[in-house]
């Protein structure tokens, strides 16, 4: 079986800036303040729908499952089932690629699909001397084994680990993602200059689109406990330029490095939903789907130079497609770092790398800024890591209705070393 599967609605929270303290949402309040007005404005009951997909990376300890926690929440009742699911960057983005083989493959009908990241309650975490004394402590019997566990004490136990410090470090080649960007800024030769240029243009585009009011039946206000709306992402600054961005010094590779923490995605909170469901389901509630899932793909590189994992994944679906570099009307490729934008443009215009890396007879082509990331991206609005996946996906479409055009790819890097890209149609 191999059947149409379509993205019928969806919808996020704002992206609202880590301010240094736990911000005012975790996870499943996020996923909870996008998941009920997408609910509210369908024509069809919520427990119609299937199965809840969930991509979150820092998941916190209160709300383990919480795609479970988050279905419940919602409305969706208890015979629902709900799973979440982590690859880093692309959770999101797998969610509703899960959802599409299920539907597509005949098991489901309807599945709500997404992501949700607080990454301003990233744990801290013991590191392992501190826990390793604390077992001991906890097993010591009697006074004088605890005096003596005592003397093992040492201050440093007590200076926690940042845990999203750690999860941002690459396991296998000991590389943090900053330091993956700068790897790729030295392959192609990509200037500070030209990476500050780039975020300086994101952080205007984003502006403009929430002057113009095209996000606004795209991001849904969240309200806090304590009554307090969050409309727009918080992290844009209209008033960016390249004086202000040439300030920060490089934050991986000093003195020479090109990556700074004004040209690199931002530390944000934010959930995103959308709806997938069959042709089938589509005719039977008289849905009005915004565009057709046409197909995916994913692809494993070196972890160290992560961020060309839209080009590996990317390019192999355009061709599986039958699709030139010309005949994608829109990307949206997620903005890790300006850099990595950068050389994943750069890389799919080099002859030499596009025949010894992609088995291509030439250069694939060179994306059209005009066609790329066209309302901004996660350097002006945030990176939530569960949910950036899903939101590229969700703007992607967006912006092709808006622009009266048919086809784009959204596509994305993946800490670890992996890339995700999916095709859409408008329908």
């Amino acid at each position: 079986m191999n059947r149409r599967v379509y993205l019928v609605d969806g919808a996020r929270t704002p992206f609202l800036k880590a301010k240094g303290k736990p911000g005012p949402f975790t996870p499943v309040d996020l996923a909870v303040q996008a998941g009920r007005p997408l609910l509210a404005r369908q024509s069809f009951d919520r427990k119609l729908l299937d199965l809840a997909i969930l991509g979150c990376v820092n998941v916190i300890q209160d709300e383990m499952n919480p795609a479970r926690v988050a279905a419940l929440r919602l409305g969706l009742g208890e015979e629902m089932v709900a799973f979440s699911m982590q690859i880093n960057c692309g959770s999101g983005m797998q969610s509703i690629d899960t959802a599409y083989r299920y539907i597509r493959d005949g098991s489901h009908d309807m599945i709500l699909a997404g992501g949700a990241e607080a990454l301003s309650h990233a744990p801290l975490v013991l590191r392992q001397s501190a826990v390793e004394w604390f077992g001991q402590m906890s097993r010591a019997k009697g006074p004088l084994v605890r005096a003596k566990a005592m003397t093992g004490l040492r201050p440093e136990f007590f200076k926690p680990v940042v845990g999203l410090e750690r999860g941002l470090t690459d396991p296998i080649t000991t590389l943090n993602m900053g330091q993956t960007a700068e790897v790729l800024a030295h392959r192609f030769n990509i200037s500070r200059r030209s990476a500050d240029e780039y975020a300086n243009d994101s952080h205007h585009r984003l502006a403009l689109a929430q002057k113009e009011g095209w996000l606004k039946d795209e991001v849904m206000p969240a309200f806090d406990r304590s009554g307090n709306a969050y409309e727009h992402d918080d992290g844009v600054r209209p008033d960016s330029d390249l004086e202000g961005l040439a300030k920060p010094k490089p934050a991986f590779e000093k003195p020479y490095g090109k990556v700074t923490a004004g040209n690199s995605s931002q530390i944000t909170d934010g959930a995103s939903w959308v709806i997938v469901a069959s042709e089938e389901a589509v005719e039977k509630h008289k849905l009005e789907p915004l565009a057709r899932i046409v197909d995916s793909e994913w692809a494993g590189l070196n972890p160290s130079v992560m961020g060309l994992g839209p080009v590996l994944a990317s390019t192999p679906l355009a061709q599986r497609n039958d699709m030139a570099f010309d005949d994608v009307d829109l990307w949206e490729l997620n903005e890790a770092f300006a850099a990595q934008v950068l050389s994943c443009i750069a890389a799919w215009d080099d002859a030499d790398f596009c025949r010894e890396v992609l088995g291509l007879e030439g250069a694939f082509g060179r994306i059209d800024r005009n066609r790329l990331n066209i309302d901004g991206g996660a350097i002006s609005l945030g990176h939530p890591v569960g949910t950036s996946g899903n939101r590229i996906v969700l703007h992607l479409v967006n912006a092709l209705h808006r622009r009266k055009l048919k086809r784009g790819i959204a596509t994305e890097c993946i800490g670890g070393g992996l890339g995700g890209a999916m095709l859409l149609e408008v329908a």
